[in-house]
């Protein structure tokens, strides 16, 4: 051993087995802290600031006694230091790659978050007189007309706030369309590959949902779709790419049986980031898509919102979109609302939000498209779809892949469990993945495939990026098939361990309760 000239070593000692290492007094391991609850490092006895006492005044409460509300005294250094520790412990997109399928965990470009905060913008009050914020109305609008002319469309609502939401909007405009004409109808159509809000939303709408299913190789079955249309069926939701990262190839022969039947086609935008630019959905015969603003245009994604669902709408169903939205006349922009309504716009079916959108969403998405251009956003598609088909014909030697036959993936690479050793799933690959420094890919997803993982990289990944990513996945999954039992423990080096889930998802402890203190025997 090297040793300093006042005995030191200068190497460190090989310790052979890392689990092994001493438990530290703390429970911390170097920069990973141990984190107790907020209620454990503050007491409900106390504030974290000092207050003198109250003067005896006379209550104004009306004989309502407030008792304590119960939350922990904490300095601001503890409180700032508590929430930072607990933040260092979440994945993030900013951190390393996420690669959720179906989730398109993109990198946000700081132009976006500048554009959002500048003033006029990040300021703004929904109910600012409409000659003040012309401004504002003016980027709603110019997004408007992108969104319209990247989908062939015909009108958009940008009010929706979330995919979901705009699902809602699209069928509730299919729904006022067939009144509007005296035809009631009963059924939408959900084929199995389609994200399952679909038949949520349906459902919502007071619709019976039925489902049509997919082929071998993954996509809509159109004999059993066609079978099926008849005059108590009101739309067909599809989703396209679809949830198994495949195109629909047969759309259009979809969209003229379905218009043929009196029908309307209802298309999932979700995966709209894998052939913006390349493919308009107007041109297949759609009716109505919403646009996930933070899938393809780069919004932010998480977090409980906001968020931003605008349903691009065809000619048929453009009367009865919501309101309000925005229209130019000469040389300014209008709020159209209900007291204008009637001029021009008086099938619109009412309106689903409050105000007008999310403005913030708005100005990031106009951002990005602006800032790529045409051409930036056909690259957009082409790099997302070539990163897929990478990581797809990368890994498929050694996970299988279900559709893999079926020609180029799109957006995202899907992978089954099928081949790994007996007793090994797709959790522990998951789990493993948490050790090796990524955020699992989403898991049981699609339900079409047993032991599912939905892979989806993104078009702003490096090759580097994705190779380290590749590397991890191999190396696990060689694992698995090999009947490696240490990865059945997976994570050893997260924050937390494995946890029971199915308990944790049946019996979930969300609330502190102050622990009962024995009572000393008299």
């Amino acid at each position: 051993m090297t040793m300093l000239k006042e005995g030191r070593p200068t190497a460190p000692v090989t310790v052979k087995d890392a689990h092994m290492a001493p438990a530290t007094a703390t429970g911390n391991r170097a920069l990973m802290l141990e984190e107790a609850l907020i209620f454990e490092i503050g007491s409900t006895d106390t504030t974290g600031v000092d207050f003198a006492p109250a003067p005896k005044l006379a209550t104004r409460l009306g004989g309502l006694a407030r008792g304590a509300i119960g939350l922990p005294g904490l300095s601001e250094q503890e409180t700032v230091r508590h929430y930072t520790r607990l933040s260092r412990q979440n994945y993030a997109i900013d951190l390393g790659l996420f690669p959720l399928g179906s989730c398109t965990m993109k990198h946000n470009p700081r132009l976006n978050e500048k554009v959002a905060r500048m003033p006029g913008f990040a300021d703004l009050h929904p109910l600012a007189p409409q000659s003040t914020v012309q401004g504002a109305l003016a980027v709603i609008h110019e997004l408007a007309e992108w969104l319209v002319t990247l989908t062939g469309m015909h009108a958009v609502a940008m009010s929706p706030k979330a995919g979901a939401h705009g699902e809602l909007c699209g069928l509730l405009a299919i729904r006022s369309a067939l009144e509007a004409r005296g035809d009631v109808r009963s059924v939408v159509l959900v084929p199995e590959s389609a994200h399952g809000t679909n038949p949520a939303t349906a459902a919502f709408c007071g619709y019976k949902v039925e489902d049509i299913p997919a082929t071998p190789e993954g996509r809509v079955d159109l004999a059993a779709l066609t079978a099926r249309l008849g005059p108590d069926v009101a739309a067909v939701m599809i989703t396209n790419p679809n949830t198994c990262g495949l195109f629909e190839r047969d759309l259009k022969t979809i969209s003229d049986a379905v218009h043929a039947a009196g029908a309307f086609v209802y298309c999932d935008g979700a995966n709209f980031n894998a052939i913006v630019g390349r493919v308009r959905p107007g041109d297949l015969g759609v009716d109505a898509m919403h646009i996930n603003l933070h899938k393809t245009f780069s919004t932010p994604h998480g977090g409980g919102g906001p968020g931003s669902g605008p349903v691009v709408l065809s000619e048929a169903l453009a009367p009865y979109a919501p309101l309000p939205f925005v229209e130019r006349q000469g040389d300014r922009f209008v709020l159209i609302e209900e007291e204008l309504a009637e001029d021009h716009h008086a099938g619109t079916f009412g309106r689903m939000v409050a105000f007008h959108g999310q403005m913030g969403m708005f100005t990031r998405a106009l951002a990005y498209i602006l800032s790529h251009g045409a051409d930036g956003l056909r690259q957009v598609a082409e790099d997302a779809v070539l990163n897929a088909n990478y990581i797809l014909r990368s890994l498929d030697d050694v996970l299988d892949a279900p559709f893999g036959g079926s020609g180029p993936c799109m957006h995202e690479a899907l992978f089954s469990d099928k081949g790994l050793a007996d007793g090994f799933t797709t959790l522990d690959i998951a789990k493993g993945l948490i050790d090796e420094g990524f955020h699992p890919m989403t898991m049981y997803f699609p339900l079409v495939v047993h032991g599912a993982m939905l892979v989806e990289p993104t078009e702003t990944e490096s090759k580097a990026a994705l190779d380290q990513f590749i590397m991890a996945l191999r190396s696990l999954a060689q694992r698995a098939k090999a009947g490696d039992e240490a990865l059945k423990g997976a994570p050893y080096h997260a924050p937390r361990r494995r946890l029971d889930e199915t308990l944790a998802a049946r019996k979930p402890v969300l609330t502190w309760e102050a622990p009962t203190l024995a009572q000393a025997a008299e």
